[in-house]
């Protein structure tokens, strides 16, 4: 590496959690970094989008920078309640004592991803590492000696390595010629914040997924407590117009119909989506100097809450990767460690993909013997635990870890 002030022995594109999280992971590991970022420091970031924070992600982010983790905690919440109806009629309910987890970390948190966002940017100011705003990375030109990179601003920068976290269109991806391979959900899902004035009650908080709700004609519906508000799924139906649905007068119907006449004024957000179940060809570039992560390796529908929970985790074994690499006597063991990476968020990516998409399937889909299982189990609910608790957990996918992975869930 040279001299110049743009010469950096890692650098990260995107400044979204993932990318964050890979340059506080770095840091941790004592590897000097900077992230470039498209977007200006002022960029719009409505919505709550990733609002759940994994237990492993917590004590990931806590390891990488001490009291971040925490932090996240005291400003998310815990709902100790899941309940679940089908076609209007309760048939799974349970209420746990504590949110469980080890020390200050519990099994999750429910906070806006924007206040995770902004813990995480604290955290960067603090330790020293450079957001560069307004800098879209426009080239990359990899070679067994490193990278260049070439930014709208008309800078251009090199560095050892190159962590690509710049999301679902990344120009770091089609930079290394790695393509994206799979489907899209069937039906449209509507995504709406709705605010909590006052704060939760937390005697009454609950993670609450009506199947078939007739309060919404038939639209299978999940309703989620966050910090400050509520987070409401609907997914359309296969003929639905998921644009006149999310009008505010449509909206204000649903709301009224599933939460109350008390919530109708208080819609902050809404957007529609098509669930993209795709993943890289690749995660990384030929020259094994190139890393992707997060959205920008792949794109997973939300069920389970796998996306931003998997990235970061992509992001501290990339980081990992890295520090040995640098650190290799060789550059066949550099090689193999970036390799390594690959194979085994690669892996992650799989299994991730498979778990929401059966979930996505089990949702969307009509296959008649899914059907009937859904039937049958809200016939015995009453009866059997089990039933109920199977039509809970289904809408979120397997559970379970990936194969040789080692940062956690995800």
């Amino acid at each position: 590496m040279g001299n110049n002030e743009n010469d950096k022995p890692v650098l990260i594109a995107g400044a979204g959690p993932v990318g964050m999280s890979a340059a506080l992971a770095l840091h941790a590991r004592g590897i000097e970094t900077a992230i470039l970022e498209a977007e200006s420091a002022d960029r719009d970031r409505d919505g709550s989008r990733a609002i759940y924070v994994h237990g492993s992600t917590l004590r990931t982010l806590e390891r990488v920078h001490p009291g971040l983790g925490t932090d996240l905690v005291d400003e998310g919440l815990v709902w100790p309640t899941r309940r679940t109806l089908y076609r209007g009629d309760e048939v799974f309910n349970r209420t746990y004592d504590s949110p469980g987890g080890s020390g200050d970390i519990p099994h999750f948190t429910s906070v806006p991803q924007v206040v995770t966002e902004a813990y995480m940017h604290d955290a960067l100011e603090e330790i020293g590492v450079e957001i560069h705003w307004d800098s879209a990375v426009e080239t990359v030109e990899t070679s067994s000696d490193g990278v260049r990179i070439e930014t709208a601003d008309g800078s251009e920068w090199q560095t050892e390595y190159l962590i690509g976290a710049d999301g679902g269109g990344s120009t770091v991806r089609k930079e290394i010629g790695a393509n994206f391979e799979g489907d899209q959900s069937e039906n449209a899902f509507l995504i709406a914040d709705i605010e909590e004035e006052g704060g939760h009650d937390e005697a009454e908080l609950e993670r609450l997924f009506h199947y078939d709700a007739p309060e919404t004609d038939g639209r299978n519906v999940l309703l989620v407590p966050f910090s400050g508000g509520w987070r409401l799924d609907i997914q359309c139906l296969g003929d639905d117009d998921p644009e006149e649905l999310k009008s505010d007068e449509r909206m204000q119907e649903f709301i009224r119909d599933v939460m109350g006449e008390e919530y109708v004024d208080n819609l902050q957000w809404v957007s529609t989506y098509y669930f993209l179940q795709v993943m890289a060809d690749t995660f990384v570039d030929d020259h094994r100097r190139v890393l992707l992560a997060g959205e920008a390796a792949h794109l997973l529908a939300p069920f389970g809450a796998r996306g931003m929970n998997s990235g970061v985790a992509d992001a501290d074994e990339a980081a990992s990767a890295i520090a040995v690499a640098l650190g290799a006597q060789t550059e066949a063991v550099a090689r193999d460690e970036i390799e390594l990476y690959a194979a085994r968020r690669e892996k992650a990516a799989e299994f991730n993909l498979n778990a929401a998409g059966q979930a996505l399937e089990y949702l969307q889909g009509e296959d008649p013997v899914t059907v009937l299982r859904k039937e049958a189990a809200a016939s015995l609910a009453d009866h059997f635990e089990s039933a109920g608790e199977w039509l809970d957990d289904a809408p979120y996918g397997p559970h379970g870890s990936p194969p040789i992975v080692s940062t956690g869930n995800y």
